[in-house]
């Protein structure tokens, strides 16, 4: 009864310290919340390397469909900047697809994809291209994002979509849930180069927030 007694403390103790970590190792001060998010430990990914409130994809550089997705990061009262927060994003090339990465998540997210950490402003850019549709669906072209708060496991909010494309009626536009507020932007063409502002409130229409 006592080695049944100690095998089911280290099972607990096991459990609970699972329930406290993310998927690196570091620590989070409360429950999951977000609920179930495939993929979402891709944020960590970044490696050694210091995030800056600016990432330019190397595709930027020779794109014909250039976008710069930009914006800021508010606390939960849609206000305050927020300041020192990661953010991933990741999404189709030009044919649609999540292609060329060779390890970790980047066999199914593909090389498009990059990191930031909001600046004191909470401010955060990224130079990329513009995605598009998946193949042979009615899909709107969309760019995931991801969230790393301090104290907060990461989880997603909506993705960016754009309201010019075809496949955003009025019908899909209401079906959204906001999560971190309106995921669905207007591009604006200027000199040959598509911008979307996409503005974060944190923890907004997130479950269990």
């Amino acid at each position: 009864m006592k080695h049944f007694t100690l095998i089911y403390s280290g099972i607990f103790l096991l459990l609970s310290t699972c329930s406290t970590e993310s998927t690196n190792g570091q620590s989070t001060d409360k429950t999951e919340v977000g609920g179930p998010c495939e993929g979402c430990e891709a944020i960590y990914e970044y490696g050694d390397r210091q995030l800056h409130s600016v990432d330019t994809f190397a595709i930027y550089l020779t794109s014909d469909h250039k976008m710069i997705v930009q914006g800021t990061v508010y606390q939960q009262d849609g206000e305050t900047p927020a300041k020192d927060i990661i953010i991933y994003i990741y999404h189709t090339n030009q044919e649609g697809l999540y292609a060329g990465g060779s390890k970790g998540w980047g066999r199914r997210h593909g090389i498009l994809r990059g990191w930031i950490k909001t600046d004191t402003d909470g401010q955060y850019t990224f130079y990329t291209q513009r995605p598009v549709s998946y193949p042979d669906t009615q899909i709107p072209a969309h760019i995931h994002i991801t969230v790393k708060e301090p104290n907060v496991n990461e989880y997603y909010i909506d993705a960016i979509e754009f309201l010019d494309d075809p496949f955003v009626n009025e019908a899909y536009r209401l079906k959204r849930k906001q999560r971190g507020g309106p995921g669905i932007v207007q591009p604006v063409l200027k000199d040959d180069i598509w911008i979307v502002q996409r503005d974060i409130i944190l923890g907004k229409n997130i479950p269990g927030y």
